[in-house]
């Protein structure tokens, strides 16, 4: 898989923008009931220099968000998630990084065609996270920037890989889209 590249202008000068960057490591639907050796050392190769992880449901169980110790860590629950993560993670968030605001949801709704209706409960995002289809997308609509980071551990044909995003901040958002090798997978 190409990678898949997006920008989305800044805010206007006065928004205050982290120093030298920001790197944000964004992966969904790992669907896993506790962290597995290979998993550990997947998300090294991957997030390794990305300084917040954002996760966009379906994790399955919270204890899978102890691999990113030391990293500032978002998540919200997914549909297939246990109630432990309903219980402690929300259904959607919006956080702010250097002056643009980050919409993360799982997903909006019962079907797998749902872009169109997450502007409306992120109005004033810049980019909207969110996972659920495993279909990995890197896209602008109407000035906001849709990430979906596909499935992480990979669904599908046993020669497919996962993918995941990576978000870089400054005074652009720019997103991209990456697969991850079936090989590194174990499959």
């Amino acid at each position: 898989m190409k990678p898949i590249k997006a920008e989305l202008s800044s805010l206007p000068a006065q928004t205050k923008l982290i120093p030298f960057g920001c790197k944000i490591g964004i992966l969904s639907d790992t669907h896993l009931v506790q962290p597995t050796e290979s998993f550990r050392k997947i998300v090294e190769a991957c997030f390794h220099d990305a300084d917040i992880i954002l996760h966009a449901g379906d994790l399955t169980d919270p204890s899978i968000l102890t691999v990113f110790s030391g990293k500032e860590v978002h998540a919200v629950h997914g549909n297939m998630c246990s109630v432990a993560s309903c219980q402690q993670l929300p259904r959607y968030k919006q956080i702010r990084v250097g002056g643009f605001i980050i919409g993360l949801i799982h997903r909006a709704g019962n079907t797998y065609d749902f872009e169109s209706r997450l502007i409306e409960i992120f109005p004033e995002a810049d980019c909207i996270v969110y996972g659920h289809t495993h279909r990995p997308v890197c896209h602008r609509l109407g000035g906001v920037l849709y990430i979906n980071p596909g499935s992480f551990l990979g669904t599908g044909h046993a020669e497919s890989g996962g993918t995941f995003a990576i978000l870089e901040v400054g005074e652009t958002l720019q997103g991209q889209i990456y697969q991850i090798q079936a090989k590194s997978l174990g499959k």
